[in-house]
């Protein structure tokens, strides 16, 4: 029996940690549920996980309803999704420190691009935080996917 219930739960961890950052939304920590994006970006592009595209793209959705955005965060996913299923260049899989700088781009484009047509010194500062809150929370949380998982 414990050997058909720790691989299920080591497969379905990554699902459980999308919903709960997506749970744990506050508007200075964790706006709409933005955290969320980590572990959708990391099971997505850098270690894919079977059956987490689609799982992906309804909590993307689900931060655009949190966030009151009309389908952005989920554009954005289709748009990087569709990206990388083109690139040949890059491996993202054997990019150093799980690719927090090609995390960094995406998140951080989309948020500032998010943003710029309000632009003040408050946004500005709002994004900042934002930005480097979610950045600085990136390697612990996928360590802590790879360690469950017993990723490489």
């Amino acid at each position: 029996m414990r050997d058909k219930i720790v691989p299920f739960l080591r497969a379905i961890f990554p699902f459980l940690m999308v919903i709960f950052l997506w749970r744990l939304s506050s508007s200075f920590w964790n706006p709409g549920g933005m955290l969320a994006l980590i572990p959708i970006f990391y099971c997505t592009f850098i270690r894919p996980t079977p059956w987490f595209m689609p799982f992906g793209l309804l909590f993307c959705f689900l931060i655009d309803y949190n966030l009151d955005t009309l389908c952005y965060w989920t554009a954005v996913y289709c748009l990087c999704y569709a990206v990388n299923g083109f690139q040949i260049f890059v491996d993202l899989q054997d990019l150093d420190y799980n690719a927090v700088d090609v995390f960094m781009v995406f998140f951080g484009l989309g948020i500032l691009v998010s943003e710029i047509i309000h632009l003040n010194w408050t946004i500005f500062g709002r994004i900042l935080w934002t930005f480097a809150w979610t950045v600085t929370l990136y390697l612990p949380i996928t360590n802590l996917i790879r360690v469950v998982r017993h990723d490489r």
